[in-house]
């Protein structure tokens, strides 16, 4: 498949065919600018590169969750590049994502994208994401297995979070998140989430 893309009119969909995990991966391969993912109905999007606030605000997420993840040795966390297969088919790469230790694939069979869905999941909202589709996806996690998910909106400093059995609150002008379930133990400053440029104050 040739794509022809205008970044002005990202994120885009496209119907496309069943790929395999291989052809998946090789798809991406050749366009990496881009950022994909496939819906479970086979829909191909594609997004933009992050923007520079928002990378930082994703990095601090990210560092905080592996810096938790060293230190308690019970699981494992990933970053924004890293695929998933979900159980109903969708390929996704949350900005932060946390898999306990029990559900941890073997070594063998952990070197390609993981046919499950994380236990935590972190998104975190870009000037150019659209809100009722990271809502979405934020409820399709939820629905697929994820235990807790976190929706981070730094332009409003609101934080959506989302359970199972659909139960979603949005807490607004927070500085500080506690995690909850398997991730109980777990706490986000969200100080330089919401100016990434405090610390150099």
């Amino acid at each position: 498949m040739t794509l022809a893309i205008d970044e002005a009119f990202l994120p885009a969909t496209w119907t496309a065919r069943p790929m395999t995990d291989e052809e998946f991966f090789e798809f991406r391969a050749e366009y990496p600018d881009l950022h994909f993912e496939m819906t479970a109905e086979g829909e191909l999007i594609a997004m933009a590169p992050t923007h520079c606030e928002t990378g930082a605000r994703s990095a601090e997420v990210l560092g905080d969750l592996r810096n938790w993840t060293k230190k308690r040795r019970n699981g494992r966390c990933f970053d924004s590049s890293t695929g998933f297969v979900l159980p109903n088919g969708a390929r996704r790469s949350p900005d932060a994502s946390w898999v306990s230790k029990a559900r941890l694939l073997p070594k063998a069979e952990s070197d390609s994208f993981w046919h499950l869905c994380t236990d935590f999941v972190i998104q975190v909202r870009s000037g150019s994401d659209r809100l009722g589709l990271l809502q979405r996806k934020m409820r399709e996690y939820l629905e697929q297995g994820a235990k807790l998910g976190w929706l981070i909106d730094a332009e409003k400093r609101t934080v959506t979070i989302y359970r199972p059995e659909g139960d979603v609150e949005t807490r607004t002008g927070i500085n500080q998140l506690k995690g909850e379930g398997p991730v109980a133990s777990f706490s986000m400053d969200l100080t330089e989430i919401w100016d990434p440029r405090a610390h150099l104050d």
